[in-house]
């Protein structure tokens, strides 16, 4: 049995995908910043304790060593980090929130470097040990499209920080990768966004059983497709 750690795992890819993981057997910890009123989530639960509900404020590190802290012991073959923010209302040349801005960097870039060192001893644990951040063909510059600069730009950062990590951490034997989840419709996609939760966390899935070492480093889409960067 796999244990995978999800964040932001109370609504959205996050809650679809550890319904599906759950569902296949898998043992799934699930971060999320109010488990108290994470209701869904913990609709999830069952008596084998397949399930493990815990807090997780991703930009605080306090938040972060206690999580980690309690898998300490513990083996995780799969980060997945799946919180994100889309970083304010304005965003354009004539009305840049600045500080919604920086949050964006601290939620989508910094934290899922942040993870990927807490939990690295656990991961290094584990036989094929995977290191998965949900990000966006947003952040792709070989994608031209204007506005939305602070999630733009974090999502370009965390491509990088990925590819990077991806190579500092190849004599570890750990796979690290950024994935385009799709323009999902979810609270932050919107109704009118192309596909639903349950198509991309059907191939999301998918792709995280099949990575391999080959894969790391590499762009991917839900659908299993390299994505230009």
């Amino acid at each position: 049995m796999e244990t995978l750690v999800i964040t932001g795992a109370n609504r959205g890819i996050g809650l679809e995908l550890t319904r599906r993981f759950l569902g296949e057997g898998a043992r799934v910890v699930a971060g999320c910043r109010d488990p108290e009123v994470a209701t869904e989530l913990h609709a999830l639960e069952d008596s084998d304790g397949s399930l493990v509900v815990r807090r997780l404020a991703v930009t605080e590190p306090d938040s972060v060593s206690t999580f980690s802290g309690a898998l300490a012991e513990e083996t995780v073959d799969v980060l997945i980090n799946n919180a994100g923010t889309l970083g304010g209302d304005c965003q354009g040349v004539d009305d840049m929130d600045y500080g919604a801005w920086l949050e964006a960097f601290e939620v989508n870039t910094l934290a899922p470097f942040r993870l990927a060192m807490a939990l690295r001893p656990m991961l290094l644990r584990a036989a094929r040990p995977r290191i998965v951040t949900l990000s966006s063909q947003m952040g792709a510059l070989a994608r031209k499209s204007t506005g939305s600069y602070a999630y733009r730009s974090s999502k370009a950062a965390v491509n990088k920080v990925m590819q990077v990590l991806a190579l500092e951490l190849e004599s570890d034997g750990i796979i690290a990768c950024p994935v385009h989840p799709g323009w999902v419709r979810t609270d932050m996609g919107g109704p009118g966004a192309d596909i639903s939760v349950e198509e991309s966390a059907a191939g999301l899935v998918a792709l995280v059983n099949g990575l391999t070492p080959e894969h790391s480093g590499r762009f991917w889409t839900w659908k299993g497709e390299e994505h230009p960067w």
